[in-house]
């Protein structure tokens, strides 16, 4: 489908979503953000769903301004993925072993490594980066060492490590995560300064306070969430070479080889170009799908997930989903859902099948063959995945 335009009151809210499935919670959000003075466009994907502030699957265009609660508290959260030599000819029947040696090597949930990981191929930005920790805000200075130790960890919710296999039966690694601790904090200290900000007292919702050009506070911001989205990149470079490394041991008659890393962030700010404009692109819970761009689509524990080649539409400004979307809150999930009802929906996946999860049931989830087939027009499918294994924190 392309896009349906719902009048807003300072620009046009293009979605790629039917208005009337999406609850009126995030429908008001949606027109909440479209009040902003600083917006310039207002893009609305097919996993969209309420979130704070903004909603979960939209792009925010603004000229001169960025608003953190937008951007989220995992700042840099994304994907990770890459094709093995390995098919389905090489699999053992029993694939519990597999999954407990990657729970071994990742730590999930709280889980943290007793020291820095580094990456497999450490580039000249690494030493930097780590340098760089002392411009960030004093506030959450004190969690230097929990950032440390938590480079290359999983955490929990939504964040999952797949073995998957195509549809041509080749094996894919798959991944998603984001800034861990120090990314919330970061995002938490800053969102309260936004929201202490004169020019913020009148907005119609106070999660939509921003950060305005050519101001500390701006710099301060924009510092401390570039770091964080370095961050996640990195983390997730980390967890991949851990996988890689589990899957090299356990399938080593194999002499497993792997192609480049796909991976994209799908909650964070870019500085790009449109209509002569140079603006702040915030996307929340969507991927850049610029023309060539490779991204990933995951839907939930139990069902497929689809690599993709951006089309560069760019009236959703180059972006597209970043996931199925759920479609009811974690609670409501807990309240609907049993282990019974997992266990039914996760068949023939080696993965948890306990209560601690239910909230992560596929059934909490848009259906992902429509979600990919309503955003035609901004993204094509390479690979479609099916998860053989699902590492959940």
């Amino acid at each position: 489908m392309s896009y349906v335009e719902v009048p807003g009151e300072k620009v046009p809210i293009r979605m790629w979503t039917d208005p009337a499935s999406v609850e009126d919670v995030a429908m008001q959000q949606l027109r909440n953000v479209a009040t902003l003075p600083w917006i310039k466009g207002l893009a609305v994907m097919p996993d969209v769903h309420f979130g704070k502030g903004a909603t979960v699957g939209s792009v925010i265009a603004m000229q001169g301004a960025v608003c953190p609660a937008a951007v989220g508290v995992d700042i840099g959260c994304g994907m990770s993925a890459v094709k093995t030599s390995l098919t389905s000819n090489d699999l053992p029947g029993d694939l519990s072993r597999l999954r407990s040696r990657i729970e071994q090597a990742i730590p999930v949930g709280r889980g943290m490594h007793d020291d820095l990981m580094e990456p497999d191929s450490i580039g000249a930005g690494w030493d930097d980066f780590w340098a760089r920790f002392d411009g960030i805000a004093e506030a959450v200075k004190f969690r230097q060492q929990r950032a440390v130790r938590q480079m290359g960890t999983l955490g929990s919710g939504n964040h999952f490590v797949e073995f998957c296999l195509d549809s041509t039966g080749s094996v894919w690694l798959m991944l998603h995560s984001g800034s861990r601790n120090i990314g919330n904090e970061l995002a938490e200290f800053h969102i309260g300064v936004a929201q202490g900000l004169p020019h913020n007292q009148d907005l119609i919702d106070r999660d939509l306070a921003v950060f305005v050009s050519d101001t500390p506070e701006m710099r301060a911001y924009r510092n401390d969430l570039f770091w964080a989205q370095e961050y996640a990149s990195y983390n997730r470079a980390v967890m991949m070479d851990l996988f890689k490394n589990v899957v090299r041991k356990e399938f080593k008659k194999a002499k497993v080889t792997f192609d480049p890393v796909i991976s994209c962030h799908h909650n964070y700010v870019s500085e790009e170009r449109y209509d002569g404009m140079d603006l702040l692109v915030t996307r929340k819970g969507a991927i850049r799908a610029g023309s060539g761009d490779y991204g990933i689509i995951p839907g939930s524990m139990g069902t497929g997930s689809y690599i993709v080649k951006g089309l560069g539409n760019k009236a959703s400004f180059n972006s597209a989903s970043h996931g199925a979307g759920r479609k009811m809150s974690r609670n409501a999930a807990r309240r609907k859902f049993s282990v019974r009802d997992l266990e039914d929906q996760t068949r023939g996946v080696e993965c948890r099948k306990d209560s601690g999860v239910v909230d992560e049931i596929p059934g909490a989830y848009k259906p992902i063959e429509k979600v990919i087939d309503q955003q035609r027009d901004l993204v094509e499918v390479v690979a479609k995945l099916k998860q053989l294994v699902c590492v959940k924190g």
